[in-house]
């Protein structure tokens, strides 16, 4: 009985050990976010978006909060004019940029990053402006990146010096490319309210809050319906800078200083890892955005000088 029993117990033992050499030896991914899309607001003030008493301009972010994550103190802590605050975002580094366009960044971009260590080609990252100046975004001037890894690109009127576009026109872009091309990392920028703020048209500056507020809530229901991103993808909001304070220069017209109205600025998110219905009160910063992405979608952002958001995961 007992050569019995030590019998069954070594097949037993046998058993469990192929069993366990049965066990894949890769752990499963450790974010359920396979896409991203970021969508920066040209220029409003944090005063007229998340810091008006009822949210009144931002209806849909504000009631798309309820399952995503805002912050509160969010800034950008560089130049505050647009090719600069864009490249911040795309880039996790401070530069000082030529405003129009005539200078690339100097270090390379969550594009080429994203491009490089998955060994995916350029339609996988898609950068899709109003603005044509912004078409530097998809270079830089690093001699180990320039002119390499850069991601397809549809810059206002057909590239550099090609003049700005309307926003329903880079709306439709969108849309279009997300269902012919399922890109994976998209950064999208809609001209306003920044044009009408330049025009010294409060108005207009107004309607272009609650008008890409629109297109961001359109944006999300889309990525909702299509099946190669519903349940795994992430969008981000954000703005390149905000405006001056009233009391600063001309108020709202312009910006470009270091005043609270120009640096204070928005970082909303929604996707399957991030908390739901969550404010955070902790410091963020521009820079921080594509250190976050990098995360999320495993890739390195070697030069980045962010830091990784990990107080709005789950």
């Amino acid at each position: 009985m007992k050569a019995i029993h030590k019998a069954a117990l070594l097949s037993t033992i046998v058993l469990l050990m192929g069993g366990i050499s049965c066990i894949p030896s890769s752990t499963p991914p450790k974010y359920i976010t396979e896409r991203v899309v970021i969508i920066v607001v040209d220029g409003p003030r944090f005063t007229e978006t998340w810091d008006e008493p009822d949210r009144y301009y931002i209806p849909i972010r504000n009631g798309l909060l309820k399952q995503g994550v805002m912050c509160q103190n969010f800034y950008n802590e560089g130049v505050t004019y647009t090719n600069n605050g864009h490249a911040a975002i795309s880039t996790g580094v401070y530069d000082n940029l030529n405003n129009w366009g005539s200078s690339y960044p100097a270090n390379p971009s969550i594009f080429q990053y994203y491009l490089k260590q998955k060994g995916l080609p350029a339609s996988k990252c898609q950068l899709i402006t109003s603005k044509d100046k912004l078409s530097i975004l998809a270079d830089c001037n690093d001699a180990n990146w320039a002119g390499k890894y850069m991601p397809e690109t549809d810059c206002g009127n057909g590239g550099a010096h090609s003049g700005y576009r309307n926003d329903a026109v880079t709306y439709a872009h969108i849309i279009q490319t997300l269902s012919k091309k399922h890109p994976n990392l998209v950064l999208v920028n809609f001209i306003e309210p920044d044009g009408s703020g330049h025009n010294n048209d409060w108005q207009g500056y107004i309607n272009g809050i609650r008008k890409t507020d629109e297109y961001i809530g359109n944006v999300w229901k889309y990525l909702q319906q299509d099946t190669y991103y519903k349940g795994k993808t992430t969008l981000m909001v954000s703005n390149d800078h905000g405006r001056h304070l009233d009391s600063v220069f001309d108020g709202f017209i312009s910006h470009g200083c270091t005043c609270e109205g120009c640096r204070r600025i928005e970082f909303f998110a929604i996707g399957p890892d991030f908390k739901e219905n969550y404010t955070s009160t902790k410091n963020a910063e521009q820079t921080d955005i594509a250190a976050t992405v990098g995360e999320i979608l495993g890739f390195k952002a070697t030069h980045s000088n962010g830091r990784v958001m990990k107080e709005l995961f789950k």
